[in-house]
Protein backbone atom coordinates (compact mmCIF):
# COMPACT_ATOMS: atom_id res chain seq x y z
CA UNK A 1 0.00 0.00 0.00
CA UNK A 2 1.54 3.47 -0.80
CA UNK A 3 2.47 5.70 1.87
CA UNK A 4 -0.19 8.65 2.53
CA UNK A 5 1.09 12.11 1.48
CA UNK A 6 3.13 13.59 4.80
CA UNK A 7 0.51 16.66 5.65
CA UNK A 8 2.98 19.43 5.28
CA UNK A 9 1.23 21.38 8.15
CA UNK A 10 1.37 18.90 10.67
CA UNK A 11 5.04 18.55 12.77
CA UNK A 12 6.31 14.71 13.25
CA UNK A 13 4.95 15.33 16.72
CA UNK A 14 1.62 15.50 15.31
CA UNK A 15 1.25 18.86 16.91
CA UNK A 16 -0.24 21.56 14.15
CA UNK A 17 2.42 23.76 12.30
CA UNK A 18 0.77 27.18 12.85
CA UNK A 19 3.61 29.30 10.45
CA UNK A 20 5.31 27.86 7.64
CA UNK A 21 7.23 29.60 6.16
CA UNK A 22 9.34 28.68 2.99
CA UNK A 23 12.31 30.07 1.35
CA UNK A 24 11.27 33.37 2.18
CA UNK A 25 13.51 35.70 -0.43
CA UNK A 26 13.19 39.96 -0.17
CA UNK A 27 15.75 41.65 -3.03
CA UNK A 28 16.23 45.42 -2.66
CA UNK A 29 17.97 46.30 -6.04
CA UNK A 30 21.15 44.41 -5.77
CA UNK A 31 20.29 43.55 -1.76
CA UNK A 32 19.40 40.62 -0.85
CA UNK A 33 17.96 41.57 2.67
CA UNK A 34 16.41 38.13 3.33
CA UNK A 35 17.74 34.71 1.32
CA UNK A 36 15.94 31.87 1.90
CA UNK A 37 14.49 31.47 5.37
CA UNK A 38 12.63 28.86 6.04
CA UNK A 39 10.33 28.55 9.38
CA UNK A 40 8.66 25.83 10.62
CA UNK A 41 6.57 26.74 14.42
CA UNK A 42 4.31 24.45 16.13
CA UNK A 43 1.25 25.42 17.76
CA UNK A 44 2.01 26.18 21.64
CA UNK A 45 5.68 26.99 20.41
CA UNK A 46 7.95 30.34 21.47
CA UNK A 47 9.98 30.32 19.01
CA UNK A 48 13.11 32.52 19.14
CA UNK A 49 14.80 34.45 15.64
CA UNK A 50 18.23 35.91 16.74
CA UNK A 51 21.71 37.58 14.43
CA UNK A 52 23.49 40.52 14.89
CA UNK A 53 22.30 43.93 14.16
CA UNK A 54 21.41 44.18 10.10
CA UNK A 55 20.71 39.78 10.15
CA UNK A 56 17.53 40.77 8.59
CA UNK A 57 15.15 39.62 11.54
CA UNK A 58 13.20 42.41 11.47
CA UNK A 59 12.44 42.10 7.42
CA UNK A 60 11.65 38.99 8.42
CA UNK A 61 8.78 40.24 10.49
CA UNK A 62 7.74 42.72 7.93
CA UNK A 63 7.56 40.06 5.10
CA UNK A 64 5.19 37.97 7.81
CA UNK A 65 2.94 41.03 8.49
CA UNK A 66 2.80 42.17 5.00
CA UNK A 67 4.90 45.36 5.39
CA UNK A 68 6.49 43.94 2.65
CA UNK A 69 5.83 41.36 -0.52
CA UNK A 70 8.31 38.98 -0.94
CA UNK A 71 10.91 38.68 -4.15
CA UNK A 72 9.72 35.12 -3.71
CA UNK A 73 8.32 32.26 -1.37
CA UNK A 74 5.47 31.97 0.93
CA UNK A 75 4.06 31.83 4.19
CA UNK A 76 1.13 30.15 5.89
CA UNK A 77 -0.80 30.42 8.85
CA UNK A 78 -2.46 27.13 10.11
CA UNK A 79 -2.13 26.25 6.72
CA UNK A 80 -3.79 29.40 4.71
CA UNK A 81 -1.49 30.97 2.66
CA UNK A 82 -1.23 34.98 3.38
CA UNK A 83 1.83 35.64 0.85
CA UNK A 84 0.84 38.73 -0.54
CA UNK A 85 -1.54 39.95 1.54
CA UNK A 86 -2.42 42.97 3.13
CA UNK A 87 -0.89 44.15 6.74
CA UNK A 88 -4.63 44.46 8.06
CA UNK A 89 -5.92 41.51 6.43
CA UNK A 90 -3.20 39.71 7.70
CA UNK A 91 -4.02 40.62 11.24
CA UNK A 92 -7.35 39.71 10.94
CA UNK A 93 -6.26 36.16 10.02
CA UNK A 94 -4.83 36.17 13.40
CA UNK A 95 -0.83 37.36 13.04
CA UNK A 96 0.06 40.38 15.56
CA UNK A 97 2.82 42.40 16.34
CA UNK A 98 5.01 44.72 18.31
CA UNK A 99 7.69 46.95 17.30
CA UNK A 100 11.44 47.35 17.81
CA UNK A 101 10.75 51.41 18.54
CA UNK A 102 7.42 51.58 20.56
CA UNK A 103 4.55 52.37 18.50
CA UNK A 104 1.75 53.72 20.96
CA UNK A 105 -0.93 56.27 20.74
CA UNK A 106 0.41 58.49 23.61
CA UNK A 107 -2.23 61.04 23.98
CA UNK A 108 -4.71 57.91 24.54
CA UNK A 109 -5.04 56.51 28.06
CA UNK A 110 -3.85 53.11 28.48
CA UNK A 111 -7.35 51.57 28.64
CA UNK A 112 -7.99 53.19 24.87
CA UNK A 113 -4.83 52.23 23.07
CA UNK A 114 -5.92 48.13 24.15
CA UNK A 115 -9.47 49.55 22.88
CA UNK A 116 -8.11 50.09 19.46
CA UNK A 117 -6.53 46.62 19.05
CA UNK A 118 -10.44 45.27 20.06
CA UNK A 119 -11.97 46.91 17.19
CA UNK A 120 -11.88 44.17 14.58
CA UNK A 121 -13.73 42.21 17.11
CA UNK A 122 -17.15 43.80 18.32
CA UNK A 123 -19.48 45.19 15.07
CA UNK A 124 -20.23 48.53 15.28
CA UNK A 125 -20.82 50.29 12.11
CA UNK A 126 -19.47 53.77 11.29
CA UNK A 127 -22.89 55.49 11.16
CA UNK A 128 -23.79 53.94 14.31
CA UNK A 129 -20.85 55.40 15.87
CA UNK A 130 -21.41 58.88 14.33
CA UNK A 131 -24.57 59.74 15.64
CA UNK A 132 -23.67 57.75 18.91
CA UNK A 133 -26.78 55.16 18.89
CA UNK A 134 -27.27 52.66 21.65
CA UNK A 135 -25.29 49.77 19.83
CA UNK A 136 -21.97 52.42 19.66
CA UNK A 137 -22.54 52.78 23.72
CA UNK A 138 -22.84 48.93 24.36
CA UNK A 139 -20.33 48.14 21.77
CA UNK A 140 -18.20 50.60 23.55
CA UNK A 141 -18.72 49.32 26.78
CA UNK A 142 -17.72 45.94 25.99
CA UNK A 143 -14.18 47.37 24.51
CA UNK A 144 -13.87 48.59 27.86
CA UNK A 145 -14.89 45.89 29.64
CA UNK A 146 -12.53 43.28 27.38
CA UNK A 147 -9.22 46.25 27.56
CA UNK A 148 -9.81 45.97 31.32
CA UNK A 149 -9.38 42.31 31.48
CA UNK A 150 -6.51 42.38 29.68
CA UNK A 151 -4.84 45.04 31.25
CA UNK A 152 -5.36 43.06 34.83
CA UNK A 153 -3.15 40.04 32.95
CA UNK A 154 -0.58 42.27 32.11
CA UNK A 155 -0.80 44.11 35.94
CA UNK A 156 -1.56 47.69 34.42
CA UNK A 157 -5.45 47.86 35.64
CA UNK A 158 -4.61 50.82 37.71
CA UNK A 159 -3.05 52.36 34.90
CA UNK A 160 -6.20 52.50 32.45
CA UNK A 161 -6.57 56.32 32.67
CA UNK A 162 -3.51 57.52 32.29
CA UNK A 163 -2.13 58.71 28.99
CA UNK A 164 0.10 56.17 27.55
CA UNK A 165 3.29 58.30 26.78
CA UNK A 166 3.29 59.16 30.92
CA UNK A 167 3.81 55.58 31.54
CA UNK A 168 7.51 54.15 32.49
CA UNK A 169 9.28 52.94 29.51
CA UNK A 170 9.24 49.12 30.67
CA UNK A 171 5.10 49.62 31.15
CA UNK A 172 4.96 51.27 27.77
CA UNK A 173 6.49 48.19 26.57
CA UNK A 174 3.69 45.26 28.45
CA UNK A 175 1.22 47.88 26.69
CA UNK A 176 2.38 47.20 23.44
CA UNK A 177 1.91 43.48 24.08
CA UNK A 178 -1.44 43.83 25.70
CA UNK A 179 -2.54 45.51 22.54
CA UNK A 180 -1.07 42.89 20.26
CA UNK A 181 -3.09 40.45 22.33
CA UNK A 182 -6.71 42.18 21.83
CA UNK A 183 -6.30 41.77 18.45
CA UNK A 184 -6.79 37.58 19.64
CA UNK A 185 -3.99 36.76 17.26
CA UNK A 186 -3.09 32.98 16.86
CA UNK A 187 0.45 33.70 16.47
CA UNK A 188 2.14 37.09 18.28
CA UNK A 189 5.46 38.02 16.85
CA UNK A 190 7.43 40.20 19.61
CA UNK A 191 10.30 42.88 17.95
CA UNK A 192 12.98 42.89 21.00
CA UNK A 193 10.67 42.90 23.94
CA UNK A 194 13.45 43.56 26.22
CA UNK A 195 14.91 46.61 24.83
CA UNK A 196 15.80 49.32 26.66
CA UNK A 197 14.75 47.63 29.97
CA UNK A 198 17.00 47.02 32.95
CA UNK A 199 17.48 43.61 34.90
CA UNK A 200 14.34 43.46 36.66
CA UNK A 201 12.02 44.50 33.97
CA UNK A 202 13.12 42.00 31.50
CA UNK A 203 12.45 39.23 34.39
CA UNK A 204 9.53 40.48 34.41
CA UNK A 205 8.78 40.71 30.61
CA UNK A 206 9.91 36.91 31.03
CA UNK A 207 7.39 36.12 33.55
CA UNK A 208 4.69 37.93 30.94
CA UNK A 209 5.98 36.41 27.97
CA UNK A 210 5.44 32.68 29.70
CA UNK A 211 1.70 33.55 31.61
CA UNK A 212 0.39 34.79 28.56
CA UNK A 213 1.32 31.82 26.29
CA UNK A 214 0.53 29.51 28.47
CA UNK A 215 -3.44 31.04 29.87
CA UNK A 216 -4.15 32.18 25.81
CA UNK A 217 -2.27 28.93 24.35
CA UNK A 218 -0.76 31.00 22.09
CA UNK A 219 1.96 30.68 19.74
CA UNK A 220 4.78 33.70 20.04
CA UNK A 221 7.84 34.55 17.80
CA UNK A 222 10.08 36.34 19.01
CA UNK A 223 13.26 38.67 18.08
CA UNK A 224 15.38 39.24 20.95
CA UNK A 225 19.23 40.35 21.48
CA UNK A 226 19.02 39.66 25.21
CA UNK A 227 20.36 36.01 25.58
CA UNK A 228 19.47 35.67 29.31
CA UNK A 229 16.13 36.21 27.76
CA UNK A 230 16.51 34.04 24.88
CA UNK A 231 17.79 31.00 26.75
CA UNK A 232 15.26 31.84 29.89
CA UNK A 233 12.22 31.17 27.37
CA UNK A 234 13.07 30.22 23.61
CA UNK A 235 12.43 26.64 22.79
CA UNK A 236 13.82 26.74 19.20
CA UNK A 237 16.08 29.27 17.50
CA UNK A 238 16.56 30.28 13.65
CA UNK A 239 20.25 32.39 13.70
CA UNK A 240 20.33 34.92 10.66
CA UNK A 241 23.42 36.82 9.38
CA UNK A 242 23.48 38.80 6.00
CA UNK A 243 19.77 37.69 5.81
CA UNK A 244 20.75 34.03 5.39
CA UNK A 245 20.27 31.21 7.96
CA UNK A 246 23.24 29.99 9.86
CA UNK A 247 21.90 27.78 12.49
CA UNK A 248 18.47 26.46 13.85
CA UNK A 249 18.05 24.16 16.34
CA UNK A 250 17.07 23.61 20.07
CA UNK A 251 18.11 26.42 21.88
CA UNK A 252 21.18 24.70 23.98
CA UNK A 253 22.54 23.43 20.97
CA UNK A 254 22.11 26.48 18.97
CA UNK A 255 23.62 29.16 21.46
CA UNK A 256 26.56 26.52 21.90
CA UNK A 257 26.88 26.35 18.07
CA UNK A 258 30.43 27.52 17.11
CA UNK A 259 29.57 29.65 14.12
CA UNK A 260 27.36 31.38 15.94
CA UNK A 261 29.37 32.54 19.04
CA UNK A 262 31.79 33.22 15.97
CA UNK A 263 28.70 35.70 14.66
CA UNK A 264 28.09 37.49 17.49
CA UNK A 265 31.74 38.15 18.88
CA UNK A 266 33.94 37.56 16.38
CA UNK A 267 37.10 35.11 15.93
Amino acid sequence: MADLKKNPFVAEDGREIVLKADHLCIQFGGLKAVDDVNLSIRRGELYGLIGPNGAGKTTVFNLLTGVYKPTSGRFFLCGKDLTGKAPAEINRCGIARTFQNIRLFGNLTVAENVMVGLGNQIPCSLFESMFRLPRHFKAEAEYRKKAMELLEVFHLAEYADHLAQNLPYGKQRKLEIARAMATNPTLLLLDEPAAGMNPNETQELMDVISFIRQRFGITILLIEHDMRLVSGICEQLTVLNFGTELAKGDTASVLNDPNVIKAYIGE
